[in-house]
């Protein structure tokens, strides 16, 4: 227990101090005190504490520890010097879950899974766990007590609270709330099988057929337009057989494109698409990362964009290649700020690691000034960036009107075959297509014949918060000025050129240049490109399904899964070479799937699809979904109604500019459920039966979705004042955040688990940028507290 709750943790009170505490005072007038006698010290000898009955003596020791709990009980003053408004938030966040949880009865299923069998039980262990929350606001604000080891409770709720604002500090009240009521059920040997399951500080031992082998680990490091994946695709067209394994289906799609151009076989293996040949018993493989097959044994295997090992959602991905790939030579592209990590991995593995450094073929300068407002300004070859959906149709709408000239573009949401289809147009220099407006997903690799990358603005919202871009995400995303040799030159030329500064500079004439829309946001941009990123500590991990099976099954089935999880990576043991990955969607997924009797397995591949939750929609495609496998029937596309197929035979020409968004809006996700769809009939062929159909659908969809692109409209004035906003709420967030939460807390050692130890860099643009749009999209409670908590700080 207190390695939960730490010091704020103290043992309850006996039953007669709980009875003393809650007694009911009586209506009699107090007794006057009897008269002090006369008699002095010598005339009556003072008995010693042993001499006293023992009724006597259990009084004295039940007072004396009322008088030292009310010393040490912290008072709602004390509680205001600092994280008053923290600790405001807290108990309001607590008080909604209770709500949401519903009041104690005797069918509750989940309050008998966590042992309260009795109102009044439920009512003292609320209490109890109150007063530890209390004692912890206390330790934080009075004694300056927040690190994980001294006060574990309040670090974890902090460190929720920054990742995931109001919502995500409720989840981790909801889980601390119910460790504290298991703390009985966690027997001393209980307690120490958890920990030998949750011992994961040796991950390569679950791979023991790669430690058999004695690979060569070829490390190709350098900035963006270096040639170190260039060299890395060769070492594997030369091979007799390989693997790639990048961060997009998209980059999957150009690499088996490519091989495919050269007459090489290969096959093309994603998590909603496989295309196996099927004149060949040898091929290529090009795969997203997380599809890399681990029992395949191969010459070569390439693993691009490898500083994403740190990524605190899809880190696992990476280190799972890293450490299970079974080829002669793995080699790794990315980062310079990576190779300690591999280096010390390929140590522990007894792996030979050499590294290959490259330098930038043509220089990446940022320009003196900003380009404006007016897109005339634009040259030929510039993209601009944004981080929002609608804003990126609105900037192309607004770009085509003011040029005359056709804007193409790109971001992550759309499917992979729209993706490539608008990157093939702005790379061909024979058409109309001059610029490109993009989101931060060019920056993972996609190549683009991009001259000047113009940032949109330096601030983005990453789901929670607005806040600044980071080194590294403006050195990817900014990086990718001055490219002159993509894939299309490949299928087009069916092999590959010499690659040259000389034939860069020839290209272009130029190097490639950064700037952006606003000169506050270039100082940003000069600032970032000008500095280098902290190294990489420790790789991403998330702990196997057989690990999780064998942990699920030491409790009961009435405990959810959701606990499961979170105390799996509460106790998790790891080396100081590697971090947990976040494990907030599959806590998310967790709660969606517990009303159906899946197995554990079920549950830990569901864990694992590709469902944003956040989207509209999504929760209730994925709980239909899970009822078909639970019920092993009603798996046909067209027999699941919350797949919205009756968007198909809308006529997006006869909606206004509004709702042709919104209509997009609507396509996106039923792409995304149809994805979804694939990703499953993979996974469980006797239930979902329609996978022709879903291709079919699929291809419908993304047809449609290009014929939306061009509908969008520009206000420049708008535009103007939501970079202004941006700015202002992202420079002010920092500072509300530290008037909230204090200065940053003191950091664990790595090797301990749990949230708040990884760096976010997230890469998936929202829908909406705007703050009253984010809001309205959040549930009433949620965004009154918002709006409570925001206006109180202001006023501070």
């Amino acid at each position: 227990m207190n390695a939960l709750l730490g010091q704020a943790w103290r043992c309850p009170r006996s039953a007669v101090l709980v009875t003393r505490r809650f007694r009911v005072k009586s209506s009699k007038p107090p007794k006057k005190p009897a008269p002090r006698s006369s008699k002095t010290a010598s005339d009556t000898s003072i008995r010693s504490f042993n001499d006293l009955p023992a009724d006597e003596q259990l009084r004295r020791r039940l007072n004396d520890r009322e008088r030292a709990q009310r010393r040490t009980t912290p008072s709602e003053p004390a509680l205001r010097q600092r994280y008053g408004e923290f600790y405001d938030l807290t108990k309001h966040r607590l008080n909604h879950l209770l709500w949401e949880l519903g009041q104690w009865d005797p069918e509750h299923r989940e309050y008998r899974a966590f042992g309260l069998h009795t109102q009044e039980s439920y009512y003292q262990e609320i209490s109890f766990f109150k007063e530890a929350l209390k004692r912890s606001f206390h330790l934080a604000s009075a004694l300056g007590m927040t690190s994980r080891t001294d006060n574990t409770l309040f670090w974890n709720l902090r460190s929720a609270f920054i990742k995931g604002d109001a919502a995500g500090l409720t989840k981790e009240l909801r889980y601390a709330l119910q460790t504290f009521l298991m703390r009985k059920q966690f027997s001393k040997s209980t307690t120490e099988l958890h920990l030998r399951l949750a011992d994961l500080r040796f991950p390569y031992e679950w791979f023991p057929a790669t430690r058999q082998l004695q690979r060569t680990i070829h490390l190709h490091v350098g900035p963006t337009n270096s040639g170190k994946t260039y060299n890395a695709l060769k070492a594997l067209e030369n091979a007799k057989s390989g693997i790639y394994a990048g961060p997009l289906r998209l980059l999957a799609h150009e690499i088996y494109t490519r091989f495919t151009a050269k007459g090489k076989s290969c096959a093309l293996i994603t998590g909603e698409e496989q295309r196996i040949p099927e004149d060949a018993d040898m091929f290529f493989r090009s795969c997203t990362v997380e599809m890399t097959p681990l029992n395949w044994k191969v010459d070569v295997a390439v693993i691009d964009e490898i500083q994403m090992i740190a990524d605190e959602h899809r880190g696992w991905a990476w280190t799972q290649a890293v450490l299970g790939c079974q080829a002669k030579e793995l080699h790794l592209c990315g980062e310079e700020r990576v190779v300690d990590l591999i280096q010390e991995l390929c140590a522990r593995l007894g792996d030979k690691c050499i590294v290959h450094r490259y330098q930038r073929l043509n220089p990446l300068l940022p320009m003196e000034q900003a380009v404006g407002t007016d897109f005339k300004n634009l040259q030929k070859g510039d993209a601009v960036i944004s981080f929002s959906r609608v804003n990126l149709h609105s900037l192309k709408a607004g770009i085509e009107e003011a040029t005359g000239r056709k804007c193409a573009i790109v971001y992550g949401s759309l499917p992979p075959e729209t993706r490539a289809a608008q990157a093939a147009l702005f790379n061909d220099p024979n058409n109309e297509y001059d610029f490109l407006v993009a989101s931060d997903a060019i920056g993972m690799g996609l190549n683009l014949e991009i001259k000047r990358v113009v940032f949109e603005s330096a601030f983005k919202f990453d789901g929670m918060a607005h806040r600044p871009l980071t080194i590294p995400e403006v050195k990817q995303i900014g990086g990718r000025a001055g490219r002159y040799r993509t894939a299309t030159d490949a299928v087009r030329s069916g092999k590959e050129e010499e690659t040259s500064a000389t034939s860069a500079f020839s290209k272009w004439g130029a190097p490639g240049f950064v700037t952006a829309m606003d000169d506050q946001d270039l100082g940003v941009i000069r600032k970032h490109l000008q500095n280098d990123a902290k190294p990489i500590a420790a790789a991403g991990i998330l702990p196997p399904s057989h690990i999780i099976e064998r942990f699920a099954s030491l409790f009961s089935p009435d405990i959810p899964l959701a606990f499961v999880l979170s105390r799996l990576r509460e106790m998790a043991r790891l080396s100081s070479s590697f971090n947990m990955c976040s494990f907030g969607e599959h806590l998310d997924i967790s709660d969606v799937l517990k009303e159906f009797d899946l197995s554990i397995y079920d549950r830990s591949v569901l864990l694992t699809a590709p469902v944003s939750l956040r989207e509209k929609g999504q929760k209730d495609i994925l709980r239909a979904f899970a009822w078909s496998i639970a019920n092993l029937s009603g798996g046909h596309l067209l027999e699941i109604p919350e797949v919205d197929l009756e968007a198909l035979d809308v006529d997006a020409s006869q909606l206004d500019p509004q709702g042709q968004k919104n209509y997009l809006l609507r396509l996106e996700g039923l792409h995304k459920a149809v994805t979804l769809y694939l990703w499953l009939s993979y996974r469980y062929r006797g239930v979902f039966v329609s996978q022709k159909l879903a291709f079919h659908v699929k291809s419908l969809v993304e047809e449609k979705i290009t014929n939306c692109l061009e509908a969008a409209d520009y206000e420049a004035d708008k535009q103007q004042r939501r970079r202004e906003m941006l700015r202002r709420q992202a420079q002010s967030h920092s500072k509300k955040e530290e008037k909230l939460l204090g200065a940053e807390p003191e950091e664990a050692p790595v090797a301990e688990s749990g949230p708040g130890l990884w760096d976010a860099e997230g890469h998936e643009e929202p829908l909406y940028r705007e703050k009253k749009e984010v809001n309205a999209a959040l549930p009433v409670r949620a965004r009154r507290t918002t709006e409570s908590l925001n206006s109180r700080v202001s006023r501070g």
